[in-house]
């Protein structure tokens, strides 16, 4: 019976995949729920235990791809490769409406891009301190330091190797726990308490998942206005950094 489920789930890896990591995001919602009272958001732990499994796969079968080396977990790779993560983004940007954009007027658009901007010559200066010296380096890390997407993608873009995308994913990952545990308690000190507050807070902030469950810990009705101006972090970090940003620090190193 063991044997005969096990060669299903290799013969149909993608569909295995998803079951995963369904598992594991039900499994994150209710540590979240339960746990940390919602204060840390369920894709963040999912996160933090999808790394633990991909160290685990890549020491258990000595190989480079975590799980996916695993012949059991092989659909995982196919379902985290370049193809879906790219859907997956395009999918995010065609959610946001452009009417309801405008809303953000002139102060979203200048909190986006020092959102944008400040996170990642921090993540770059941390980076250069910890002997990152290169521009494909720092600028991935950099870029991760924005959200934990832009850091894998900008890297795929320049060249960047996988144990610095790896360090750029974390970075975005430190960055949108501290958002989601953070707004909280600073809410009152921010003043997190209008529609346009939390749209230049989500400017500023940028990761979207830490923004929507920092605001719901603090007032639910401020979600959306938050998550509207921290959903075009992603495609403007993704644009701006292998193009824009690369090429600043690749002027100011070289």
């Amino acid at each position: 019976m063991l044997d005969l489920f096990e060669k299903a789930a290799i013969h149909n890896g993608l569909v295995t995949a998803f079951a995963f990591v369904g598992l594991i995001m039900l499994l994150s919602v209710a540590l979240s729920k339960y746990l940390t009272l919602g204060r840390v958001h369920g894709s963040a732990i999912a996160i933090v235990i999808g790394l633990g499994l991909a160290y685990w796969g890549g020491v258990h079968s000595g190989g480079h791809k975590g799980l996916a080396d695993l012949s059991l977990f092989g659909g995982i790779g196919l379902m985290g490769g370049a193809m879906l993560r790219d859907f997956a983004i395009v999918a995010t940007a065609f959610e946001v409406q452009a009417t309801e954009a405008r809303k953000a007027g002139l102060i979203g658009v200048v909190a986006l891009m020092l959102g944008v901007v400040l996170p990642f010559l921090v993540g770059a200066g941390i980076a250069y301190a910890f002997g990152y010296s290169d521009a494909v380096s720092m600028t991935t890390i950099g870029a991760g330091a924005v959200t934990y997407i832009v850091g894998p993608v900008t890297g795929a873009a320049i060249g960047a190797s996988s144990d610095v995308m790896a360090l750029s994913i974390a970075a975005g990952l430190i960055k949108a726990i501290l958002v989601m545990v953070g707004t909280p308690a600073a809410a009152r000190f921010l003043r997190l308490k209008t529609p346009r507050s939390a749209m230049v807070f989500g400017g500023l902030a940028g990761t979207v998942s830490g923004v929507s469950a920092g605001l719901a810990a603090t007032d639910r009705k401020l979600v959306p206005y938050g998550a509207l101006v921290a959903t075009f972090h992603t495609g403007l970090g993704c644009l701006l950094g292998p193009s824009l940003l690369f090429f600043a620090v690749k002027a100011v190193v070289a």
